[in-house]
């Protein structure tokens, strides 16, 4: 009985101890480790955000990110939709999408050059950061960069729709009273800074989906590294 007591009390002492062996933390991992990792995972968020958004219906068929007129603007075309009179505001609001998904493709090269460019000590900070710190950095470090692309591709798109005009002028004028702000009053700043929102949005999304589940990370050091969190 005393032997039997003992075998089990050295087994569960063996569990134990195998159990420590393969439950790593952040700490055991190399710095290098640790950031190779990291931007695996951010790599695979980006891609897949902009593969995602930059098809057909990538922007206008997701509820999260359907771009839609703005404020007072978006107010006055729900009142219109009620009256019967949405045809032109569904056209519009197709527009302003489908110039969202043209544009988004032009963001992966930026997106994984500032992947790329991460240092170790940005890597840690991330690590150790929040649901969306991986998602924040990259906003930081490419959001301009990608406007700039973004937006003569945004102007062409809407250009060729006749109602962009309308939007403009309609828009102007609730500037100068004060109904919206600068970035709404054209419609191919308001389109770009919208996809720039959504493109960011979707990152997050990935980047969090991982964090909390890191067996969907695409490669086994990204899981490793977000294993160990």
């Amino acid at each position: 009985m005393i032997r039997t007591s003992l075998r089990l009390t050295t087994l569960c002492a063996g569990l134990l101890l195998s159990a420590s062996a393969l439950a790593l933390s952040l700490g055991d991992l190399s710095q290098r480790d640790a950031s190779s990792g990291l931007k695996d995972a951010l790599s695979q968020g980006a891609q897949v955000a902009v593969k995602q958004l930059g098809t057909p219906g990538g922007f206008n068929d997701n509820p999260d990110v359907r771009i839609e007129l703005p404020g007072k603007l978006g107010k006055a075309a729900k009142a219109m939709k009620m009256f019967g009179k949405g045809e032109q505001v569904d056209a519009l609001e197709a527009s302003m999408n489908k110039a969202a998904e043209a544009a988004v493709p032009q963001a992966q090269a930026i997106l994984l050059d500032a992947v790329k460019k991460m240092s170790v000590a940005d890597a840690k900070g991330i690590l150790s950061g929040g649901q969306d710190s991986a998602t924040q950095y990259l906003d930081k470090t490419s959001r301009e960069q990608i406007r700039a692309k973004f937006l003569p591709i945004v102007k062409q798109a809407t250009d060729q729709v006749g109602l962009a005009k309308q939007y403009n002028n309609f828009a102007g004028q609730a500037m100068a009273l004060g109904v919206v702000d600068a970035k709404s009053a054209s419609i191919e700043n308001y389109v770009t800074e919208q996809a720039l929102d959504g493109l960011f949005e979707i990152i997050a999304k990935q980047e969090q989906s991982i964090r909390q589940n890191p067996a969907q990370a695409a490669t086994s050091l990204a899981k490793k590294v977000f294993g160990a969190l």
